[in-house]
């Protein structure tokens, strides 16, 4: 009798029986790949933060400028509101935080009575939170 060998079974790649071992290759590039994407929202979020801090202080240094030529125009007099400064073409519009809402003026100054303060209430809103702006 003759002998019959066994022909090896070919397989092809979406035939094959896949086993644990496979499942923990599979599962440690889909937990790798998640983390990835993780640190990557995390730091996106984080970086728009601070953009927006950046231009609220952008925004806070023009207010000052103008409002110092006013001062210097007006005899050391402060502004009433920005509006005055709007209208004597000091500033554009009446400024507004990265959040939308418009910043804040103390004049004479908490500790210069010479002086004035603008400041944002910051993301929150909240006028004097912890997280404000100056």
């Amino acid at each position: 009798m003759p002998s019959v060998r066994a022909q090896p079974k070919v397989f092809f790649p979406w035939e094959r029986r896949r086993g644990r071992r496979w499942l923990l290759v599979r599962g440690r590039q889909v937990l790798i790949v998640a983390a990835g994407l993780t640190c990557i929202a995390l730091l996106r979020e984080r970086e728009a933060r601070d953009a927006a801090r950046r231009a609220t202080r952008t925004t806070i240094a023009m207010t000052v400028d103008a409002v110092a030529a006013w001062k210097a125009d007006h005899d050391g007099a402060c502004p009433s509101s920005f509006g005055d400064l709007v209208v004597s073409g000091q500033l554009a519009a009446v400024p507004r935080d990265a959040w939308g809402r418009a910043l804040r003026m103390a004049c004479p100054a908490r500790l210069d009575p010479h002086g004035f303060d603008v400041s944002s209430d910051g993301p929150d809103g909240i006028p004097g939170g912890l997280d404000r702006v100056k």
